[in-house]
């Protein structure tokens, strides 16, 4: 095989990638909205747009609707933030099936230390 035909195999991978890719649910959702992430405002450019990441609303990545309905942009951070929610929310705070959720109330006798009552017995 000639470095010619090499050289050409590639450019046809390289361009029947970027194809791929521009169907993927993330090159459709660049293209629909703005490079603004929806929670904090920030603004991207194509120089830091890898930080801008696609969240699913429903939390299904088969649910890919052409008009985009389904998605929202969001910063690695606030993407991150979102799904923390999500497992805190259902009670799995160390993100581990089973998780732990906080019982301890360290202000539950202060109502009665503000009155000057004491707690002790």
């Amino acid at each position: 095989m000639k470095p010619s035909d090499k050289v050409d195999r590639l450019v046809i991978e390289a361009r029947r990638a970027a194809e791929k890719r521009e169907l993927s649910y993330r090159e459709q959702a660049l293209k629909l909205y703005p490079w603004i992430c929806g929670r904090c405002a920030r603004e991207f450019s194509r120089t830091n747009l890898r930080e801008l990441t696609v969240h699913h609303r429903d939390h299904n990545h088969d649910n890919n609707p052409p008009d985009g309905s389904n998605w929202e942009l969001l910063c690695l951070y606030c993407h991150d933030n979102e799904h923390q929610r999500q497992l805190e929310a259902a009670g799995d705070r160390d993100g581990k099936p089973g998780g732990s959720v906080a019982t301890h109330s360290p202000f539950a006798s202060l109502k009665d230390l503000l009155a000057g009552k004491s707690t002790k017995q």
